[in-house]
């Protein structure tokens, strides 16, 4: 539901007197006498949404929870056999629903067809992708939904037809307000006026699937938002999804240039829309995500009313707000956009990539802008889930991307599901090369996320990937808030906005992908590149769930790990390199502190006492002062303690541990040796040349 919760403008619908308010239920007592019967009505103590709206009482809200779903015990799921069984056998609704599809959808593709014979396809694209919009908006809500589902589809469709198609609205013509009225009644079991004080005569919002009503609870006097499915939209949508899945077979056996499996897609999505149906599937849904990611003082998600939900009436805490693309009117109550998006992208990175549980459609109207500068998510009907070692390939993604290691970027995709294993990738690897060799003419960081999912999109398009959806959900949701944000700052990156995140991900999850994906950042060619690091604790330090001490031990343990002797060498090699680096540069501070004429006085004023040269010298003092800032970084981490160096104490008391430093500590011997050695035996004419 794009607009469920959102703010009712001064001048909106007023509230119905609820006692007085008589639903047209009021002229069948027998049909509700007997619904009362056969499901007895709820009991809810004066007490009870006030437990409810505190979250007091588990044990009565689980409770609560149960009745809701034994109330959606009859909810329809999707199933192709049923659908097969229910409309196979009634030809004449298939026809007269045949042809309307027909009709729009055939003359479509003639253009199409006329396009690519004509030799304008490519330059007809625009005109085209406008035209599908318009008529998926006649076809109705089933039409309406898949619209906006190929709008996720780089896959299936150009960068044309996703901009177009993303921008279909629910917003569908009301449906009476009686019909609402006596649905509630059914669902819920009791009149009207039983639940509410006062409801709004006619809905705030209306959308494909149902629409809402502002109501006050009667026990309570909690002001709640009734959502309340459309009639008739089952049969509606299954009839649509009978037909289309026919249509899915007959591309996937004739239509070459759609290499994704098409009637799978369609069960995928079918699936989808089916579980938005169910309300009470919503409203878990809603409470998972309130309990994942609600914990955070600057995001707000709404709370359910089990006692009066069912499987088509979902009641939910009223959140009062201004849609997140009315820029005006959120920075008249002296917030800013800017904060409410980086707010959104960085709780989005959490649902994808931490969690795995993310808002599925979150474009404006599902997103708020709380008075008390809070960013509310609303409409939970369409979720969806990243799988666990997605999660951390999709880190390891962008960690390639930004070492431009393409081949690296193109194995990526067997991980993340793009590609069977069996496809060769070694095709895709130039037409990575040749995008982000131009994206990337400047940093990761100033990237245009639309423009990387727009070329991301083209290679999608050429190459037979069969893109996840929930990866295409991902691309979907950072760049609706890209676009946001791009509204109040035409300068504003969502990949820039991104980078804490990642960062702290590397640097203290011990998941073995990511430690792999540090290493390989931080090490090329054998050395060690400190600048990186620097970079990933500035970066990470600035995401507030950064934590000094995770960024220490992972990076310890892996070092130390059995299976570590490849890294222990170039971490010895290295220490080595930055303890010389210490000593010579603090002696490098000591010799140049001394005043000229004791210089003279000890040295004879001609007497080197380092045997580098300027180039050599001035290197190790910038490793140097980067060592100390990189230690002072982690000293200023608000939870550093000397504290947290026990157990990294002890981690380094293992037998790998002191092997390790023995070897640290040769190394570094025998380089001040050999400087040593070669400090002495340099012949005096060389060092009067020297001077």
């Amino acid at each position: 539901m794009a607009t469920m919760m959102s703010l009712v403008s001064p001048g909106g619908h007023r509230f119905a007197s609820g006692p007085r308010f008589n639903p047209p239920v009021r002229t069948r007592p027998r049909v509700r006498a007997a619904l009362v019967e056969a499901r007895p009505p709820i009991t809810v103590p004066v007490s009870r949404d006030v437990k409810l709206a505190v979250g007091v009482d588990r044990t009565d809200d689980l409770q609560a929870e149960g009745r809701a779903m034994a109330r959606a015990v009859n909810a329809s799921i999707y199933s192709p056999e049923l659908l097969a069984a229910n409309y196979g056998t009634r030809p004449f609704k298939l026809l007269q629903r045949t042809l309307e599809i027909l009709t729009g959808l055939g003359s479509f593709g003639l253009k199409l067809w006329l396009d690519q014979r004509n030799g304008v396809f490519d330059q007809n694209k625009r005109i085209r992708a406008i035209e599908l919009r318009r008529i998926f908006t006649r076809l109705g809500p089933t039409f309406v939904k898949i619209g906006q589902g190929l709008s996720t589809r780089p896959d299936i469709c150009p960068s044309e037809y996703l901009e177009e198609l993303s921008e279909l609205q629910d917003a569908l013509p009301t449906f009476p307000d009686a019909e609402a009225f006596l649905c509630i009644e059914t669902e819920i079991g009791v009149p009207l006026d039983t639940i509410y004080s006062r409801i709004s005569p006619s809905p705030i919002a209306a959308a494909s699937l149902g629409q809402v009503y502002k109501a006050q609870l009667k026990y309570s006097g909690q002001i709640v938002a009734v959502k309340v499915q459309r009639p008739g939209i089952e049969e509606s949508i299954g009839l649509d999804f009978y037909l289309i899945r026919g249509l899915g077979f007959l591309i996937n056996k004739y239509v070459d240039f759609i290499t994704s499996d098409v009637v799978a897609l369609i069960d995928e999505f079918a699936n989808r829309v089916y579980q938005e149906l169910n309300y009470v599937q919503e409203g878990k849904n809603a409470r998972r995500f309130k309990k994942l990611y609600a914990d955070k003082e600057d995001v707000l998600v709404p709370d359910v009313f089990w006692d009066y939900t069912s499987g088509k009436v979902l009641t939910m805490e009223w959140v009062e707000g201004v849609k997140l693309n009315e820029q005006v009117a959120i920075e008249s109550q002296g917030l800013k956009v800017l904060d409410l998006v980086n707010t959104g992208i960085q709780c989005s990175l959490r649902q994808l990539l931490e969690y795995g549980y993310f808002h599925a459609d979150p474009h404006p109207g599902n997103l708020l802008a709380t008075p008390e500068g809070k960013l509310a998510f609303l409409d939970f009907g369409m979720m969806s889930e990243t799988p666990e070692e997605a999660r951390s390939a999709i880190i390891g993604h962008v960690v390639h991307m930004v070492n431009r290691d393409y081949e690296a970027m193109a194995r990526d995709y067997y991980d993340l599901n793009f590609l069977s294993r069996d496809v060769d990738v070694s095709p895709i690897v130039p037409a990575l090369q040749n995008f982000f060799d131009d994206a990337l003419s400047y940093t990761v960081s100033e990237l245009n996320f639309k423009t990387l999912v727009d070329g991301l999109g083209a290679v999608f398009y050429q190459y037979p990937f069969n893109v996840p959806a929930y990866y295409a959900l991902i691309l979907r949701s950072l760049t609706v808030l890209e676009g946001l944000a791009l509204s109040a700052d035409p300068n504003f990156k969502v990949l820039a906005a991104s980078y804490p995140y990642f960062a702290k991900r590397l640097l203290t999850d011990p998941n073995p992908y990511l430690r792999d994906a540090l290493i390989e950042l931080l090490f090329k060619d054998g050395k060690f590149r400190w600048n990186r690091l620097e970079n990933l604790l500035v970066e990470g330090s600035k995401d507030r769930d950064f934590s000094a001490k995770d960024a220490l031990q992972p990076v310890l343990k892996l070092l130390l790990a059995p299976d570590g002797e490849e890294l222990r060498s170039l971490v010895i090699k290295e220490a080595v390199r930055v303890t010389e680096a210490i000593i010579m540069g603090s002696i490098v501070d000591t010799y140049n502190s001394i005043p000229d004429f004791m210089r003279s006085l000890f040295f004879n004023g001609n007497v080197r006492i380092l045997t580098m040269n300027e180039t050599e010298m001035q290197s190790m003092i910038e490793l140097r002062d980067q060592i100390f800032r990189i230690w002072g970084r982690l000293q200023s981490a608000d939870d550093f303690d000397p504290a947290l160096l026990q157990p990294i104490i002890q981690v380094l008391q293992q037998p790998e541990a002191r092997s390790l430093g023995g070897r640290v500590i040769g190394g570094i011997s025998q380089r001040l040796a050999a400087r040593l050695l070669q400090q002495v035996l340099r012949s005096p004419s060389t060092v009067s040349a020297s001077t």
